[in-house]
């Protein structure tokens, strides 16, 4: 199955509009203001496939000066009408040119790469996004594990999509968000923890900490697998040194 641009879509980037920080994304969210403050020294970010701008925004409020990037036209649209002040740019695969090298402090990529196929283009990209990075600057990208795709969630669903459960890296892998207005499958591509560090490998990163965050059972949610399976995973990776390794 070839792997489409999910939100290269008016309907699906007006559906995407509408999801918040709660329920099963609560989890993705919920540990990157701690996370940051640890990691991260300085206020300059780039939230890269920024959407419609919910994490510039978060990062916002943390204090970050953010340049939202994303592919989809109809996003930024979205985003500068959320957020008339903001910085979001329209780019294209993989040209950060808009951006001046060695120049933020923060790269966070919050679920693009579900959507980004190949081993080699997972790896241009990275590399891109590791020149941006000033000394000692932090990329942070949060992805969807391989459970995400086999299992039920307070606001994401498999059911009916046998076929994930034969998925291996790189394949194309469906899911459908049910607390939005767009209820088709959403399409992404399976890439399991052990594939992300040897693509980071060889983007020239380095994991410095990995959390796959469960719910606690004291959020006044009524989790469904949430508590056991984690469905989301946070690489906070740094620069490798040059002969180093993880």
């Amino acid at each position: 199955m070839e792997l489409r641009n999910t939100y290269e879509d008016a309907c699906r980037a007006a559906a995407y509009d509408e999801l918040g920080l709660g329920g099963t994304y609560l989890l993705a969210f919920r540990d990157l203001p701690a996370l940051l403050r640890e990691h991260v020294v300085g206020h300059e970010a780039v939230d890269f496939g920024c959407g419609t701008g919910r994490t510039a925004r978060l990062l916002q409020t943390l204090g970050f000066r953010v340049i939202g990037l994303d592919v989809s036209a109809e996003m930024v649209v979205r985003a500068r009408e959320r957020d008339p002040k903001g910085d979001y740019r329209l780019i294209e695969d993989g040209d950060f040119s808009s951006v001046a090298p060695s120049s933020v402090d923060l790269v966070l990529s919050a679920f693009p790469f579900d959507n980004i196929a190949g081993r080699d283009r997972k790896i241009r990209l990275l590399r891109g996004l590791r020149t941006l990075l000033r000394p000692g600057g932090k990329l942070v990208n949060v992805v969807s594990t391989p459970e995400l795709y086999t299992n039920e969630w307070v606001t994401l669903s498999t059911r009916g999509l046998e076929e994930n459960r034969r998925a291996r890296c790189g394949d194309v892998v469906r899911i459908v968000i049910t607390d939005n207005s767009d209820r088709r499958p959403v399409e992404d591509v399976l890439w399991p923890d052990e594939d992300y560090r040897a693509v980071y490998r060889e983007a020239g990163l380095e994991v410095e900490r990995m959390e796959k965050p469960l719910a606690t059972g004291d959020e006044g949610v009524d989790w469904v697998s949430e508590t056991t399976v984690a469905p989301w995973a946070i690489y906070v990776l740094r620069v490798a040194e040059v002969g180093g390794g993880e």
